[in-house]
């Protein structure tokens, strides 16, 4: 453990993304950006640390694989708000996924993580967005989360050199029509820690 944390140190000294990054108008973008950030959970001092592999982009209220589609409700009001803040939601009323709201205020767009390499203190499995937030102990108590924050934020980091982006269909919205088809996936090409290849 104690080596983990000596590799993991470079890393935990990156600077926390900034609401400008969070705010930029291309959501897809922002999801190909986010790919090899590192993803920080910090539980009252202890810190988990992921690097982030996975992702999917989504389009706000044009975009019918979106949750932002139905509308602003109690649910979705957090895509809704100021960029660079955390989406939390339970599916099949026992996963927790987390998204980041991206995008200028009221776009209703975010981007879902869809998993995580470990970095620090994470035992469990990260290979899936229920996976991951069980992993690293995200839950719905982390709804509207500033990423800006101490608790849950993202770091910057290193480009990778040489590190192939691979873009794909969305997962599990079939219900999305011509939306299900949209190439709005993006993960590294075979890191092991894609949920799907």
């Amino acid at each position: 453990m104690h080596n983990q944390a000596e590799a993991a140190a470079p890393l935990l000294n990156q600077p926390k993304l900034t609401r400008a990054f969070y705010a930029q108008d291309d959501c897809a973008q922002v999801a190909q950006q986010l790919l090899n950030k590192i993803l920080v959970v910090n539980h009252q001092g202890t810190l988990q640390a992921g690097r982030i592999v996975e992702t999917e982009a989504y389009l706000g209220p044009k975009d019918l694989a979106a949750h932002s589609a139905r509308g602003r409700t109690p649910r979705t009001q957090v895509m809704f708000g100021p960029p660079g803040h955390a989406y939390v939601y339970l599916i099949y009323g026992i996963h927790h996924c987390m998204n980041v709201v991206t995008g200028p205020e009221h776009s209703g767009t975010a981007v879902l993580l869809r998993g995580v390499e470990p970095v620090l203190n994470i035992d469990g499995p990260t290979n899936g967005p229920g996976r991951l937030c069980k992993s690293l102990g995200i839950d719905r108590n982390d709804y509207g989360a500033d990423l800006c924050g101490s608790r849950l934020y993202i770091l910057d980091a290193p480009e990778v050199p040489h590190e192939e982006i691979i873009v794909r269909p969305r997962i599990g919205v079939d219900y999305a029509g011509e939306w299900a088809k949209a190439p709005l996936r993006f993960y590294i090409k075979d890191n092991a820690y894609v949920s799907k290849k």
